[in-house]
């Protein structure tokens, strides 16, 4: 070896030692190492600061770098060799170099070629494996990945020697990471291009078949002559050892014993594959004289302190020297670091960062060294065991393909060929692929030696299922310590069967047990010297001969050398499977001890004493061997002993009682194995030691690892609650110490499944339930406090108290130690029902029926409750934390024993199930689901995680299938699969995306839901169906994506599965849920069969068609296959899994196309999930409410509820109010500005298009925040099922808008042209008052300083100048609506009388509201109504037929109407036989009431209508209209009569005549005062007087023109600005509310609470009965109610603060147009003056028309402006003062904008009820009407069908039961309820789900107001409608605060 190769090989050493021991192991100094750098100079920007490079001086000549030595302590020196010099330039290249080449981020291809052509060219090739390629880039730059692919794909590139970093170079941790991987680079070169470093074993082989034993022995006595044997070994080249002479020979007394040293290249002495790598000098006894080396195993190589090379405790003769430790302590170190584990033995992995949903598993072609572990521990998650036959690829070099195969460098003569033939160690490195590879044995010790315990215990019990061995003795790589790694094994349990044969009768007993309590034999294998057998391979013969239970030498992926199995002792258990062909009867544990077992003496003496049965493998049996002495001992103790000679080939022989001897020479190993078990057999027959693991804990020497403290803590806690229970009969634990799970939580359930499901008297029952629950609650609440609770407060102490590590080894204790006290009970019961099932299988199979059957039935079933009780758990603690919970919870007023401890179990659960453990979602023992304890626990999680999204991922299959197990593989979850332990229920657990993944997916969590079998046979024969229908909607419909497992290929049991997974999709397709799924068909026997499988996909698609079908009649809905219910490609969407087993359980292995067939399916989910934004956990939870609360009730359809659907839409009615309100608030702005010019005639037409032009810029905003709204918000997903509709709505909204406007702005603009006349003679008037006016202060200027003699001159010539300029016109009387009224109905023929008391009384005025009718009805008499009996029954049903027939069309046609309630009847009774007995026997029903009400709401609309019509604003006032409403009026009662029985009094007529008139009243008043006010010259005039006698007087004062007209101005501004700030502050005090009052500021669902909170807080009964019979008013009255409080009193200050703003704006807006009206130069008239400040004014402010003509000599308008200034003073002073009822009376009301913007919704009434349909849009089809609840049906006056009882149940309850119900007045045939919608379109329109109607506000109202229900209703809450005594005791602020709970729903 070269002085170069020398140094840089201990470089590479001296790195891999400072990664394990941190750099601080060793004082050495590391080698001098040369940096140099080349490539383009632009790459790096040189300076100062630059840590590689801080000057550009190209002197080519090493410099040493002090930067690099402050930042690593290590000696660096760096060559600037960049630009690419010329050769002559370049220095001698130093011993231990890298060369870097430095290459631009936009040109990574083109530098790279360039700079290894450069460096082959000018260096040689030889240099291009020591290039690190470093890509620089500017700080803000990202690496151009185009440029990185094209590098990637050159043949010569290695990401392992690819770098990034700045430019500068100025970051200390980029450098550093550089530096890692530069050491790295030099470590792999001189591997793969040197060879590995020179060891013992190469410079000692020796051929033995050439070489005498004396030779040899001469050979190492020489060799142990020096004094430092390991540094003169180590120095000596391989190819030396071949060309010295033989070692000369020495003759030594006493018997020859052969001694030799293994190398690598010649036969591996350890079964396993291989000895360790280094210096192994053995010990040699004190008696002995010759020195003997031979090869030891020693302990594994520690990290850092004391290595212990001799491993015994004999004292060695050669002592380790430094030299020696610290090959050893490389060689593990290089290992870890291969591993990229070095920063991990001190760190530890743990289960979090393998239970997190990573990158993909490499395939096998892209594993390397650095990644290896990780594979190894990804696949053996998965039940991988081929996880530690990983293939590693090689490092490519940069060699051609003729390169790949290895040379020999002979020479090229012929006879040096033919020696070279011959030649046992050519010059080529016969180990470098070895060394290449990592022993998989040590890949498996160095994951284990660097994860926690839980992780330790994860992989070993994955080993276990594995049939692997496991690590029962360990040796510490930091001490000289044994450790046992008893924790370990504490969760692996195993399963056998014992055949016993009695009496020709054959007994199978099934036993299933924590393996470290079992009590077996053990059977310890050990190995004393070398030999060519391996004992491990043996001894898997022994075991499974199918399988590599032990690895040996020549499994797969065997190496010549490892470094960390020396000293370990494995153990494995055989498990017998009860048959014939067992190898042995009974459990057996094997323990085999890796390596020379004479080195390993502590091991071997520890399973010494701990054996049954010892095994010994020797080379020979000769005395003088070393092994001859440790053969002594154990042939003299009592051990059974069996010696297996491999010199010797004798048959076995006994040499006395227990001891055997058996020869292995010439012997097959199938022979020996079966030699064996034979004896081993025989051993085990008598007496014999047993062992147990937990025994461990107490051997000397044996450090164990559950002795840890934190271990220990979490122990005790568990301890104290297993000492409470551990005496107990398992099957009483739940009942005495979780009683609130028990039989009252079973009660529980089964009453509230009742509640759903109720019948008779529906409301009474549902009291009385809803009192029974409550009462178990208080139940549950007592027996939680008693002093059984002791379990339940020390588990939750312990979680809350202890630390996370400690809290985590808490609940495995408690899992581990619950486990172990059932396992003897559940072993039995499962036997005795496995023994049972079958029986019952063999009956049903012989078709017997027969009491036998019934009797195993039963038997079967009382079987199935012992399981149930005796099994105990975790999951039942947890289970009890809940039930705690939801039973304080449920109280509303907490007892007083209560203890608040409860309150944190959600938070403590939560804690747990972020950190992995699985939570109950569905208890399987009582099939239900606790919502108060899901919804808050997941809360809890949502408050410490942030609401993250998750795909939800459910299972559903039959049971047994292996669920568990295929997720638990998949996603290395924790969810239940023993024997006996089989999933009830369901199961969540939320599995993390890794952070590197993240990026992948549009969520944070995959959250996983396992649940139990579908028909599985713990409820064989007990609402199977029926429970399996539920269990398949809850899981199918929580899922994102559902896998369905189906097992095996049983068609029958198929079908049975699909029909129900098929009727629950389709049931999710019904309400508008659609997750994905994908079929998972295990089990199948052929996998690889494309055929088949094709063939497969065929018949199952088949299947689920058909299915579909059936599914289809079932659930109505029209579907022809099963893609028409769900997405679904039969190609894509079904997996084929290979059977679980490689073989027969319980000794075979899974089997690896297991494994495949999970990776598959994983990337399958995980592809789809990468299409699926998922959704929000909360949205999980609500999904979780909706689901069940849906199930509770019998048809989940019409049930189901998407509460967050609700809450989204909710949400988007808010934003839609938002939305329409800036539109409108807009338009406002924009009407104000217009109206005021078209009133004073100064803009005579409004174009639509100008319109939308104003309206341009706030539109546009709007639906960019639409768009904004439906894409950045967290539900867009939902959402977007609604944007069309909405983008839709808002663009007809301002459509609507601008066209209300226009229509308004051209009915001002129609009257101002209807009253031209008028305004021709305005300016006439205007002009001839203004004149007259000077005149008269000329002629009155003597009177100027007495007031009142001006005004009473002022007023004795205004009355004649009034009447000179109206002499030729006719004033406008004021009309008299009440004297015309009396004359328009007398003339129709009314007395008197009847008006004038109708007018007394005002009975009209609530005719509409009325609750009985029966005053104005007589009935119609039949001619021949005594000859009715008469009739024949045919007859009378025909007329019957004809007279309904009528009264449906006319009740259709006020159906119809705007505000029509719908006309039904309903029977009590339940059956439809009841129905047809009890016909209705009234002539004047409730629906005869209901068509009353409806006509009159009908008349009074078309009426308004009528009125509206006519032109009065423009035309004026007429009684002809009177007369037409009484005509409309008329008629339509004479056509109303015509249909019906009865006939009105004529009263009624009168009363409807006078209540249509009492409701137009106010519009014509309002109307004819317009048309007075615009076309009256005498009310114009009398308007103008106070304006003119101002002039007047202001003339009279001496005033010149200027101010007069100033004045004049001031007065017209005064009006206009006092108008405009009155609107705008009308519209401002309207936008103010509609943003901040609550009762508008958000949806109509809100506002419907704040009016139903009002009518309770006033408790007026009138009010309720105008909210029932006609919302839409009451809402209104609210409105103004509200508005006019909000203005006058609670918010007054900030009414006044808003029109005070309004009054500055305006007077800033008159100061700023007066400034710039006013020119300084004066020019112009004052007719242009006025029209440029008119000008300026606007749009704020229109100035009313002035005439100029009397005014025409003012030219001084700065005068002008000035007394104007004067004049606005008092303008701003007065309007200050304005007050906030001048406001209210202003055009724009606040009132009516809030009421134009918040009445514009749906006012649609249910039919059953009346309950208002709170959608904000006012068409909202295709949705459905919906209300949040209900109300009683007699609110609205129903009651029971020939009785006056009303009705006290709620629709949505109605809609769950089994009654029926009559839709319309004249239905023969009654509806189920539960059909409603199937009742025709009015009630199809409605959805109503059914719910416990738990509202209290109605509730309350009936009990409040029940006197005066009974009365306006004539009926009675009696009988069926009797009010339940529970409704009693609700109280008003109950009621209220109920509201809050349906504005949350």
């Amino acid at each position: 070896m070269n002085s170069h190769d020398a140094q840089h090989l201990e470089n590479s050493d001296k790195k891999v030692q400072d990664g394990i021991e941190n750099m601080s192991a060793s004082n050495a100094v590391n080698p001098e190492l040369t940096l140099i750098l080349f490539g383009n100079r632009n790459s790096i920007e040189i300076g100062s600061k630059n840590i590689l490079l801080d000057h550009d001086q190209e002197k080519y000549e090493k410099e040493f770098s002090s930067r690099l030595y402050d930042l690593l302590g290590r000696q660096i020196s760096v060559v600037n060799m960049l630009g690419f010099p010329s050769i002559d330039t370049i220095p001698e290249i130093p011993e231990v170099h890298i060369f870097i080449l430095l290459i631009s981020n936009d040109q990574q291809e083109n530098q790279y070629t360039s700079g290894l052509q450069w460096l082959e060219k000018t260096l040689g090739k030889e240099h291009s494996s020591y290039v690190m390629t470093v890509v620089t880039h500017n700080d803000s730059d990202e690496i151009c990945e185009s440029e990185l692919q094209k590098l990637k794909a050159k043949s010569s590139f290695s990401e392992k020697r690819y770098h990034t970093c700045t430019r500068s170079m100025t970051d200390t941790n980029e450098i550093i990471s550089l530096l890692k991987k530069i050491d790295a680079m030099v470590f792999e070169s001189r591997r793969m291009t040197e060879g590995n470093k020179i060891n013992l074993d190469e410079t000692l082989r020796i051929d033995e078949e050439t070489e005498s034993d004396n030779e040899f022995q001469d050979a190492v006595e020489s060799l142990n002559e020096d004094d430092n044997c390991i540094s003169s070994l180590v120095e000596v080249n391989p190819g030396q050892c071949q060309s010295t002479e033989k070692v000369g020979q020495k003759k030594k007394s006493g018997t020859e014993t052969r001694g030799h040293v293994d190398v690598k290249g010649s036969q591996m002495n350890d079964e396993d594959g291989g000895k360790k790598s280094g210096i192994n000098i053995v010990s040699c006894q004190p008696s002995q004289k010759s020195k003997i080396l031979q090869h030891q195993s020693t302990q594994p190589p520690t990290v850092s302190g004391t290595l212990n090379i001799n491993g015994s405790k004999e004292k060695p003769l050669c002592s380790s020297s430094e030299e020696e430790k610290q090959i050893l302590l490389k060689e593990t170190g290089m290992l870890f670091e291969r591993l990229e584990l070095q920063d991990k033995f001190q760190t530890k992995l743990s289960p979090a960062e393998f239970l997190q949903i990573g990158p993909p598993i490499k395939q096998t072609n892209e594993i390397y060294g650095n990644n290896l572990a990780y594979a190894f521990l990804q696949r053996l998650m998965m039940l991988d065991y081929r996880a530690r036959y990983i293939p590693v690829q090689q490092i490519t070099l940069d060699v051609s393909d003729s390169e790949a195969l290895q040379v020999s460098k002979s020479s090229d003569t012929e006879k040096g060929d033919f020696d070279a033939l011959y030649s046992t160690n050519t010059e080529s490195d016969q180990s470098n692929n070895n060394n290449n590879h990592v022993h998989p044995m040590d890949v498996q010790m160095a994951v284990f030696h660097c994860s926690d315990s839980f992780l330790k215990q994860k992989i070993i019990t994955k080993l276990s299922q594995c049939q692997y061995a496991l690590p029962l003795l360990v040796p510490d790589l930091l001490s000289t310590n044994i450790e046992c790694p008893l924790w370990t094994f504490r969760q692996i349990t195993k399963t056998w069967k014992i055949s016993t044969n009695k009496e020709n009768k054959t007994t199978v007993t099934m036993k299933s047990m924590p393996i470290y309590k079992a009590d077996t034999p053990m059977v310890s294998f050990f190995r004393l010297g070398s030999m060519s057998l391996s004992k491990s391979q043996l001894m898997n013969a022994l075991i499974n001969d199918r399988h590599d239970t032990f690895f040996h030498r020549n499994c797969k992926g065997s190496t010549k050398s490892r470094y960390l199995m020396d000293g370990v002792a494995e153990i494995a258990w055989y498990c017998p499977a009860g048959k014939d062909n067992d190898f042995f009867t009974d459990c057996i544990a094997f323990c085999n001890l890796h390596g020379d077992s004479l080195a390993n003496v502590k091991q071997r003496e520890i399973l010494t004493e701990m054996s049954s049965v010892i095994v010994v493998l020797v080379p020979t049996l000769e005395k003088c061997h070393e092994s001859s002495a440790v053969i002594e001992t154990l042939y003299k103790s009592s051990k059974p002993l069996i010696i297996l000679s491999a010199d010797n080939d004798c048959p076995a022989v006994q040499m006395k009682p227990q001891k055997y001897k058996l020869g292995l020479k010439e012997r097959s190993q199938s022979d020996v194995s079966e030699e064996l078990k034979k004896i081993i057999k025989s051993l085990l027959s008598g007496p014999h030691t047993s062992f147990r693991l937990e025994t461990m804990a107490k051997i000397s020497g044996v450090k164990v690892d559950e002795d840890q403290k934190v271990c220990q803590n979490g122990k005790s806690a568990a301890m104290e609650i297993i000492e409470l229970i551990e005496r107990m009969d398992i099957a009483k634990i739940k009942d005495t110490f979780l009683p609130c799970q028990g039989q009252l939580w079973s009660n529980w359930c089964k009453i509230n499944k009742e509640l759903h499901h109720l019948k008779g008297e529906i409301e009474k029952e549902k009291g009385q339930k809803s009192h029974q629950l409550m009462k178990l609650r208080e139940k549950q609440c007592k027996v939680s406090n008693v002093s059984n609770s002791k379990l339940m407060r020390l588990f939750t102490q312990s979680l809350q108290s202890l630390p996370p590590k400690e809290r985590e080894y808490f609940l495995t204790w408690t899992q581990i130690l619950i486990d172990a006290l059932s396992t003897d009970d559940l072993s039995s019961i499962l036997q005795n029902y496995d023994e049972t099932w079958s029986e019952i299988l063999v009956l049903k199979n012989k078709h017997d029926k027969s009491a036998q059957l019934k009797h195993k039935q039963t038997e079967l079933e009382l079987l199935s409750q012992k399981l149930q009780s005796a099994t105990f758990g975790l999951e039942h603690i947890f289970r009890e934390m809940g039930q705690i919970y939801e039973a304080h919870k449920s109280l509303k007023k907490p007892l007083l024993y209560q203890q608040h401890d409860w309150t944190k179990y959600p938070e403590l659960a939560a804690d747990l199930m972020i950190s992995g453990h699985p939570m109950e979602l569905m208890d399987g023992d009582a099939g239900h689901v606790p919502l108060i304890w899901i919804s808050n626990l997941l809360q809890e999680v949502i408050k410490k995680l942030g609401d993250p999204r998750v795909f939800v991922l459910s299972v559903l299959g039959v049971q047994s299938s292996g669920k568990s197990t295929m997720l638990n593989a998949m996603f290395g979850l924790q969810f239940a699969v023993s024997a006996g332990r089989c999933t009830k229920g369901a199961y969540m657990q939320l599995v993390k995306l890794s952070e590197e993944n993240k990026d992948r997916y549009q969520f944070d969590y995959i959250l996983v839901v396992d649940t139990e079998g579908l028909r599985a046979l713990e409820l064989a024969d007990n609402a199977t169906l029926h429970h399996d229908n539920e269990l398949a909607t809850f899981v199918v419909g929580l899922g994102n994506m559902t896998l369905i497992n189906i097992f095996g290929e049983n068609t029958a049991e198929m079908k049975d599965v699909l029909q129900i997974v098929v009727q629950a999709f389709m049931r999710m397709k019904k309400v508008k849920l659609s997750p994905s799924c994908v079929f998972v068909h295990q089990n199948v026997t052929d996998i690889t069969a494309a055929e088949k499988n094709m063939d497969g996909k065929r018949r199952l698609q088949e299947k689920l068609d058909k299915m579909a079908q059936l599914a289809a009649k079932e659930e109505v809905c029209d579907v022809e296959c099963f893609s028409d219910v769900i997405a679904f490609d039969v190609q894509k969407d079904v997996k084929y899994f290979a059977q679980l087993w490689e073989g027969s359980p319980p000794m075979a292995p899974p089997n690896p196309g297991y494994s495949e067939s999970i990776q598959e399916l994983k990337s399958i989910i995980l592809s789809k999930a990468k299409q699926s934004t998922a959704i929000t956990l909360s949205h999980f939870s609500t999904k979780i409410q909706d689901l069940w609360n849906a199930l509770m009730n019998e048809h989940f359809v019409f049930s189901f509820k998407n509460t967050k659907e609700i809450a989204v839409y909710r949400k988007l009615e808010v934003q839609y109010g938002n939305w329409t309100w800036a539109l409108r608030s807009e338009m406002l702005n924009i009407e104000n500005q217009l109206y005021p010019r078209i009133e004073k005639g100064q803009l005579d037409k409004v174009e639509l298009s100008y319109l939308n032009k104003e309206m341009a810029k706030t539109y546009e905003e709007v639906t960019k925040s639409m768009t904004a709204y439906f894409e950045d918000d967290k539900d867009k997903e939902m959402l977007v099922q609604w944007r069309g509709r909405f983008e839709n709505k808002i663009k007809v909204f301002q459509e609507e808008l601008v066209r209300g406007v226009k229509r308004k702005l051209d009915e001002v603009i129609q009257q101002n042209n209807a009253r031209k006349m008028l305004d021709k003679k305005k300016t006439e008037f205007e002009n001839n008052l203004l004149q007259k006016s000077k005149e008269l202060a000329h002629e009155s200027k003597a009177m100027a300083e007495k007031e009142e003699d001006l005004k009473k001159q002022f007023n004795t010539v205004w009355s004649h100048w009034v009447k000179e300029l109206t002499s030729d016109t006719k004033p406008i009387e004021n009309i008299s609506l009440e004297e015309d009224q009396q004359l328009v109905l007398q003339d129709l023929g009314v007395e008197w009388g009847l008006i004038d008391e109708s007018r007394r009384s005002k009975r009209y005025k609530n005719l509409s509201v009325r609750g009985d009718y029966s005053d104005y009805i007589t009935q119609k008499k039949y001619p021949n109504i005594n000859e009715e009996s008469q009739q024949s029954q045919e007859n009378k049903r025909e007329e019957d037929k004809d007279t309904c027939g009528r009264v449906k069309a006319l009740v259709h046609k006020f159906q119809n109407s705007k505000n029509c309630s719908s006309i039904d009847a309903f029977e009590i009774s339940s059956t439809t036989q009841q129905h047809e007995e009890r016909k209705p026997e009234n002539l004047f029903q409730y629906e005869d009431q209901e068509l009353i009400r409806s006509f009159i709401n009908e008349v009074e609309q078309k009426c308004l209508e009528a009125i509206k019509s006519k032109p009065v604003t423009t035309r004026g006032y007429t009684p002809t209209y009177l007369q037409e409403l009484a005509k409309i009026v008329k008629e339509r009662v004479t056509e109303f009569e015509s249909l019906k029985k009865f006939r009105f009094k004529k009263d009624f007529t009168v009363d409807l005549s006078l209540y249509v008139f009492d409701r137009a009243e106010g519009w014509l008043l309002n109307a004819h005062k317009i048309y007075r006010d615009n076309n009256d010259a005498l009310t114009y005039l009398d308007n103008k007087k106070n304006e003119y006698y101002n002039i007047f007087r202001s003339f009279c004062k001496g005033s010149s023109s200027a101010v007069v007209f100033g004045e004049i101005i001031c007065g017209k501004l005064k009006v206009s600005a006092a108008e405009a700030v009155c609107n705008k502050t009308g519209v401002d005090i309207a936008g103010e509310m509609r943003s901040n009052f609550p009762a508008f500021s958000e949806n109509r669902l809100n506002l419907e609470k704040h009016v139903l909170a009002s009518l309770a807080e006033k408790e007026d009964f009138s009010r309720f009965t105008t909210y029932i019979r006609n919302p839409r008013a009451q809402v209104e009255a609210f409105i103004k109610e509200e508005v006019k409080k909000y203005m006058f009193t609670t918010q007054k200050v900030k009414a006044q603060t808003i029109l005070k703003k309004n009054v500055e704006d305006i007077t800033r807006v008159i100061s700023q147009a007066l400034f710039e009206a006013t020119k300084p130069d004066g020019k112009g008239n004052i007719e242009m003056w006025v029209e440029e400040f008119s000008s300026k004014l606007k749009p704020e402010l229109t100035l009313d028309t002035i005439s100029c003509q009397n005014f025409s000599d003012i030219n001084n308008f700065e005068f002008l402006k000035e007394e104007i200034e004067k004049g606005l003073k008092s303008i701003t002073t007065e309007m200050s003062k304005l007050s906030l009822e001048k406001v209210n009376d202003c055009r724009q009301k606040p009132d009516q904008i809030l009421i134009d913007q918040l009445c514009k919704c749906c006012w649609e009434r249910c039919p059953f009820c009346a309950a208002v349909c709170t959608n904000t849009l006012k068409d909202h089809s295709p949705e459905k009407h919906r209300v949040p609840f209900h109300r009683p049906s007699g609110v609205k006056g129903w009651h029971v069908r020939g009785t006056v009882e009303l009705v006290i149940d709620f629709c949505t309850t109605l809609v769950a039961s089994d009654r029926r119900f009559y839709p319309d007045a004249d239905s023969e045939e009654a509806v189920p309820f539960k059909q409603y919608p199937t009742a025709g379109e009015k009630f199809a329109s409605w959805s109503i789900t059914a719910d416990a109607s738990m509202l209290a506000y109605w509730k309350w109202f009936i009990c409040h107001f029940q006197k005066q229900i009974e009365g306006y209703y004539k009926m009675k809450f009696q009988g069926s409608g009797e009010i339940p005594q529970q409704w009693k005791n609700f109280s008003k602020k109950d009621a209220i605060e109920s509201l809050n709970e349906m504005c949350s729903l």
